[in-house]
């Protein structure tokens, strides 16, 4: 297990909240990387690009975070965005981003997950892409590096983030999370031998944006066509839909934090989306 703990705990005694960054949460799962032989589990790191009080509450990652573990070919953990003190000292000890279940760095990851609730916290997922080491532009990144995909309400316009994502799930999570693990383990026992190639399959998953599979043309500063590259990508792409919230009780579990965080309350979801058409 590679888990930074041992160089992360020295630096909490000089940061604000240090229980933001140490887990141990009751309904926090400590996850098994190994549930299929030869590095065949796939691992997502779900990110939420805001302080642990904002992010630990969040609905939709704790949704996620109990979908991929139950899993037999996932594991999921969690990360937030470390306050600036910790991201002082984090980049002056070399400590890339890690996750605040077991403590492994984001390369341990095959994938990055964002959850990004509004446009203000697209440059706090820059930050964090950076502080895991890996390239901000999606272009520059190869076989090995993790897959950074971003969904919830600000995924919805992707374009302005088209440079530095791989991908963008338009819609609710819950189905394409699992069709995603599937395509992303199958790739893994081949090798992963083609990033590009992967990223055309995954394009054809529903409610899944590739722009890299894409040719955007403009006027002006305007969009003016979004074109598929190949014939094989779909020229539109559909929002996910969960038609039966019954079929998904989640979180069955819920996280209970160890420190105060803004919704400090039991969800219970009796529906989802508003009635009159706003974002929440």
């Amino acid at each position: 297990m590679s888990s930074l703990w041992a160089r992360v705990e020295p630096l909490l005694a000089r940061v604000q909240k240090p229980a933001r960054y140490i887990g141990c949460e009751d309904g926090a799962i400590v996850p098994r990387h190994d549930k299929l032989p030869n590095g065949g589990t796939v691992a997502w790191l779900l990110a939420y690009p805001d302080t642990y009080e904002i992010g630990l509450p969040n609905q939709g990652l704790q949704i996620l975070y109990e979908i991929l573990n139950e899993r037999d070919d996932a594991v999921a953990e969690r990360t937030y965005a470390p306050w600036l003190d910790l991201d002082r000292e984090m980049r002056a000890a070399r400590v890339p981003l890690f996750s605040v279940d077991t403590h492994r760095p984001a390369s341990d990851f095959d994938i990055l997950a964002f959850n990004l609730s509004s446009e203000l916290v697209f440059t706090n997922m820059l930050e964090m892409i950076d502080l895991a080491g890996m390239p901000l532009h999606a272009r520059d990144r190869g076989p090995d590096d993790a897959l950074v995909i971003v969904g919830g309400h600000a995924a919805f316009n992707p374009e302005p983030l088209a440079d530095f994502v791989d991908a963008a799930v338009l819609g609710e999570g819950e189905e394409v999370v699992s069709e995603i693990t599937v395509l992303v383990r199958d790739w893994k026992s081949s090798g992963r031998t083609s990033r590009e190639s992967f990223l055309r399959e995954l394009s054809k998953i529903k409610g899944v944006y590739v722009p890299s599979m894409y040719e955007v043309t403009y006027d002006g500063v305007d969009i003016a066509a979004v074109r598929p590259r190949f014939a094989d990508v779909p020229a539109t792409v559909d929002k996910r839909t969960v038609e039966d919230l019954a079929a998904w009780p989640y979180p069955r579990n819920q996280l209970v934090p160890l420190t105060e965080v803004v919704h400090d309350r039991l969800n219970v979801e009796v529906f989802r989306g508003c009635t009159r058409g706003c974002r929440f």
